[in-house]
C-alpha cells in the first residue's frame, strides 16, 4: 500500500513547515490529487489518520481534492475533463488532444492554529 508512504511524505512535509512557524500547530493540511494518480483517497485519509494518532499532530485532519484527467485541443485551445476515455474535442471534434493535468499528487495548503 504506497498511501502510507504518501501519508508519511505529507506528514513530514507539515512537520517541516510547523517547525519553520514556531508556536503555531497545523491543524488540516490539503492535497490534490489527480484520478491518473493510481491513489486510493479512501486508503489515503486511513493511513493519514494512523500516523496522526497519538501524536503532537493530532487531531491534524486531511483534506484531499480529486482533479479530473483533462485535455486540450490544439485546434481550438479548449480544455476538458476527459470522460470514459472520450478525449475528442467537446468544441470542434478534434481527435489529437494533448493531456494537461489529472496526474497530481501535490501538497494544496496548510493551516495552523496559534497555540
Amino acid at each position: 500500500m504506497h498511501e502510507m508512504g504518501i501519508a508519511n511524505a505529507i506528514l513530514e512535509a507539515v512537520v517541516t513547515e510547523a517547525t519553520r512557524l514556531n508556536g503555531q500547530h497545523p491543524s488540516r493540511v490539503g492535497v490534490r490529487i489527480g484520478e491518473l494518480a493510481a491513489v486510493d483517497p479512501e486508503a489515503l485519509h486511513f493511513c493519514f489518520d494512523a500516523l496522526v494518532r497519538g501524536t503532537d499532530l493530532e487531531p491534524l485532519e486531511l483534506d484531499i481534492e480529486l482533479c479530473p484527467r483533462k485535455h486540450r485541443c490544439p485546434q481550438c485551445d479548449e480544455v476538458f475533463p476527459v470522460v470514459d476515455y472520450f478525449t475528442e474535442c467537446p468544441r470542434c471534434g478534434g481527435l489529437r488532444t494533448e493531456f494537461v493535468s489529472g496526474d497530481e499528487l501535490e501538497l494544496a495548503f496548510l493551516e495552523v492554529d496559534d497555540q
